[in-house]
């Protein structure tokens, strides 16, 4: 049964919920064991109807999900379908597109071991909401977050999350004061996503003189500053994965598309609880 278990837990939601339990008996018993939820990385799109692209990978998922259960969940029925399987045991989260705040809530009174959280870059409806929540993540280790989170939810992470160590916010803004709220609440972070965020290049600065237990900062294709600025290059000189291509005052020339960028939550899971865990190549975290 623990091998069963071992190897469901890393076969992905789609096959955990309709392939593996259709198989026999042992497989449809091992896979409702709550270890086989401990990552929930829930489809980008829940419902066929929320799908436009005919090629998107998750129509096949949505479209077998009301042919099995006969009915076309609401985002938020899923969800907490789908935290319930957990029983308390998740703990990295990747929340689909049209999260609900009821959902939202459901998963930050049943998940209190969360260790990650994917909030994404287009959950506009629950922005606001977040922070009251992050107090109940007393385990929390990384986030990533939409565009108009930083000043309101870094503060609360600050306060309740002793152990956060990477943050991830793409495509937002970074003035002084954001700046300032990053470095004040988060003063153990280790790796920082920011690519395409747009600069102040002072508040830049200030993150590169206030971060130096930094091992991985991604500036990519950034306005505000010069990829190539002298100043900047010389400040991030302590960290050993440092990028910054693309990266311009205005608009300039992007490096390699990182429009899909997402972690990889497992592989991460697994190399953050070893004491070697930042003696490795961040770029096999991308996927």
């Amino acid at each position: 049964m623990d091998i069963l278990v071992n190897v469901f837990g890393r076969v992905g939601m789609e096959s955990l919920l309709l392939d593996v339990p259709f198989v026999c008996k042992s497989w449809y018993k091992a896979s409702r064991e709550p270890q086989c939820w401990e990552h929930l990385i829930f489809p980008e799109c829940i419902k066929p109807d929320d799908i436009w692209e005919e090629d998107s990978p998750d129509r096949g998922f949505a479209e077998r999900l009301v042919t099995t259960y006969q009915e076309n969940l609401s985002v938020t029925a899923f969800m907490k379908f789908i935290v319930n399987r957990s029983c308390g045991c998740a703990t990295i989260i990747k929340l689909p597109k049209y999260c609900t705040e009821e959902a939202l809530e459901y998963i930050a009174n049943e998940c209190p071991r969360l260790e990650g959280l994917d909030v994404g870059l287009y959950n506009f409806s629950i922005e606001d909401i977040i922070p009251k929540f992050v107090s109940k993540w007393k385990s929390l280790e990384m986030m990533r977050l939409g565009k108009f989170h930083m000043k309101s939810v870094v503060p609360q992470i600050g306060l309740h999350c002793n152990n956060f160590i990477w943050l991830s916010a793409p495509y937002t803004y970074i003035g002084k004061v954001e700046a300032l709220v990053m470095v004040a609440s988060l003063p153990k972070l280790k790796c920082l996503d920011l690519h395409r965020a747009t600069f102040e290049k002072e508040a830049l600065v200030m993150i590169l003189q206030g971060y130096k237990q930094l091992v991985h900062l991604d500036i990519r294709d950034c306005w505000g500053f010069r990829g190539d600025d002298a100043e900047i290059l010389e400040l991030a000189s302590h960290i050993p994965s440092f990028m910054c291509e693309g990266s311009s005052i205005g608009l300039g020339t992007l490096s390699a598309p990182v429009d899909n960028l997402e972690v990889d939550h497992e592989l991460f899971c697994d190399k953050i609880h070893h004491d070697d865990c930042f003696d490795f190549d961040f770029d096999d975290l991308l996927i």
